[in-house]
């Protein structure tokens, strides 16, 4: 397995042993069964962006701790340049470069978005759901968006608004794939 995936694993496995939550706990915060999560804070598998999210809202962390180990340090602006967004590779394919990285408390988690075409997803369109509200943009090509039993197709120049802890998927339509914009909007927990 990927030596990232590893050392993303030992991240997981050091703030669950450090909170005191056991792997029951982080399962059930994960919506995920014990022994899928088991293998996931082994490195087995690769992690979904909504498994690190609901990872980093459990452990009380910045999403950016889990990915690279290190604390965002910026708190009035950060410039992130073409091309120099934070790296995810979550769901086969699905590319996510992280816009605000650097930028510790924030309200939101701004990602620019690369999902492959696959016929598959278009069929049958992978679901999550976390808490929180997100907001897509597509910037290039068409994506199929699902909630619950809703579909919508959203062409360049369209959005969406959503409760994300509602099921959820996207898939690109187009052989091209889909570029969006999806920023996603953390619980406000006051």
């Amino acid at each position: 397995m990927d030596a990232r995936i590893n050392d993303i694993a030992e991240r997981i496995r050091a703030l669950r042993d450090a909170t005191g939550y056991s792997t029951e706990d982080m399962a059930k915060a994960t919506g995920i069964s014990n022994d899928e999560y088991s293998l996931l804070e082994n490195g087995k598998e690769d992690f979904t962006f909504t498994f690190l999210y609901k990872c980093a809202e459990k452990f009380g962390v910045d999403i950016v701790d889990i990915l690279t180990g290190e604390n965002p340090h910026l708190s009035e602006y950060t410039v992130v340049r073409k091309g120099k967004g934070l790296p995810m590779k979550r769901r086969e394919g699905f590319e996510y470069d992280h816009l605000a990285y650097s930028f510790k408390r924030k309200k939101a988690e701004p990602f620019l978005v690369n999902a492959p075409y696959r016929a598959d997803e278009v069929k049958r369109t992978p679901m999550s759901s976390h808490d929180g509200q997100e907001f897509n943009y597509v910037l290039k090509g068409r994506m199929r968006f699902v909630y619950d039993d809703h579909v919508e197709e959203l062409n360049e120049g369209d959005s969406v608004y959503y409760d994300s802890s509602k099921r959820h998927g996207m898939a690109a339509l187009d052989k091209g794939g889909c570029v969006f914009l999806a920023i996603v909007l953390k619980e406000d927990r006051r």
